[in-house]
């Protein structure tokens, strides 16, 4: 009797620990992940067939069955809106991939990335993209990848019509003219892109050209400086001569990529993976890769782009240990070379973790050449709570000058907001 009732208890002491097995088997930490739509390939490899077959997703959860990615890929026209109204509704992501992250920080909506992130992996990252993420000495996000722009001329056209690539504004006003002598008019030599879309960089390039730019040495604003005013002047006399794109306040960066792609534009600022998608669009254009030209006397200087990821609190998690370590293993498995070098690359973009970068020479050697061109970027100073309100307002303050107003008149008053 003593014997079976010995068996029995040992027999429930074992139902009870493999019951306990089995919920903890089944027991799942649910991560809602918003990704930024930057390309068509993207949702097919995070949601389609694009990993092998499988996708992010499948083979993310098949490797860790327990956690739960409920993963949406949204476009970058809509992701702005969809976050703040999820954040308005108490239902901000856990995980979230997108360019700004000052305004969440500074609203203490953010977790600490030393709360989640591996230290292995956050030593993997390239220290200088990681200090654009950093307010008050505390990191706020990871940068999920980058891109760099530079010059991308049409060889033929240059060859035929006999120019040099242009390294200032003066070689480029009269590389402009000489094109549109050449070809009377039917191909636009300089695209400008003053959009909402992408206006913020249109107002980098010829500010950082000139020696001047969003903030000053001190790291305060100072879009109204003597150099912007005169940089935009610039660009917008490009305009007013007739050397670029007829709508550059319409016109994307996306639309002036067709016209290079279909041979109709000459020279195009743009990013590293412009290649990849002229070769998606079906053209077969014979392009070199110059700096971008400066004002005459002045250093060239790259726009760096970095898109982050970030994680947002979440106080009414259960256990908030396993949520941290679920967005820990998220972050490893997304930025494993075996993974991430895919991403990367299918978009055309540039690496920011070290150990990618050795698969994606090897794979593409042009990628060492952009990896240099990285080291001498300048980033939009993102950090900084007012960054929204400054790239809105200098975007608004290029379309309106394009339609007869004073830039400077313009750029005082945004300058002024800021002061205020």
């Amino acid at each position: 009797m003593k014997k079976m009732m010995r068996n029995m208890m040992i027999f429930a002491a074992a139902a009870a620990m493999t019951a306990g097995m089995a919920m903890a088997a089944h027991a799942e930490v649910e991560l809602d992940v918003i990704i930024c739509q930057y390309g068509p390939n993207t949702n097919e490899w995070f949601l389609g067939s694009g990993m092998d077959g499988s996708n992010f997703v499948e083979k993310f959860e098949a490797e860790n069955p327990d956690i739960k990615l409920n993963l949406d890929v949204v476009s970058w026209n809509d992701v702005y809106t969809e976050v703040d109204t999820r954040i308005a509704n108490n239902n901000a992501p856990d995980i979230l991939n997108i360019d700004v992250f000052a305004n969440y920080a500074n609203d203490g909506l953010l977790l600490p990335v030393s709360d989640y992130c591996p230290e292995d992996l956050y030593s993997d990252f390239f220290p200088s993209f990681i200090d654009q993420s950093v307010i008050d000495d505390t990191v706020w996000a990871v940068p999920d990848l980058a891109s760099a722009r530079a010059l991308f001329c049409n060889a033929d056209i240059f060859e035929e019509v006999g120019i040099e690539y242009p390294t200032t504004w003066s070689e480029l006003e009269d590389a402009c003219q000489a094109i549109i002598d050449f070809y009377d008019g039917e191909i636009y030599p300089w695209g400008v892109d003053m959009t909402t879309d992408e206006g913020q960089a249109a107002f980098a390039y010829y500010t950082w050209g000139n020696g001047g730019g969003f903030v000053d040495e001190n790291g305060e604003w100072a879009v109204n400086s003597d150099e912007n005013v005169e940089a935009i002047n610039f660009a917008l006399s490009l305009v007013e001569n007739g050397f670029t794109n007829p709508n550059p306040a319409t016109q994307t960066r996306y639309d002036l990529q067709d016209m290079f792609a279909a041979g109709k534009l000459a020279m195009l600022i743009a990013p590293n993976q412009l290649p990849t998608y002229v070769a998606d669009k079906g053209g077969d254009i014979n392009m070199v890769t110059v700096n971008i030209p400066a004002a005459d006397g002045k250093a060239s200087s790259s726009v760096g782009v970095m898109d982050r990821v970030m994680a947002f609190k979440d106080d009414t998690a259960e256990d908030q240990d396993a949520r941290n370590e679920a967005i820990g293993k998220f972050l490893k498995f997304f930025y494993d070379p075996e993974n991430y070098v895919g991403w990367v690359s299918m978009e055309g973009f540039l690496p920011a973790v070290n150990s990618a970068v050795e698969a994606l020479v090897e794979a593409d050697p042009t990628f060492e050449a952009w990896l240099d061109v990285l080291g001498g970027c300048q980033f939009y100073p993102t950090a900084k709570a007012e960054w929204d309100q400054v790239k809105q307002g200098v975007i608004a303050a290029e379309q309106n000058a394009l339609t007869g107003s004073d830039i400077k008149e313009e750029l005082d008053a945004l300058q002024a907001q800021l002061a205020g």
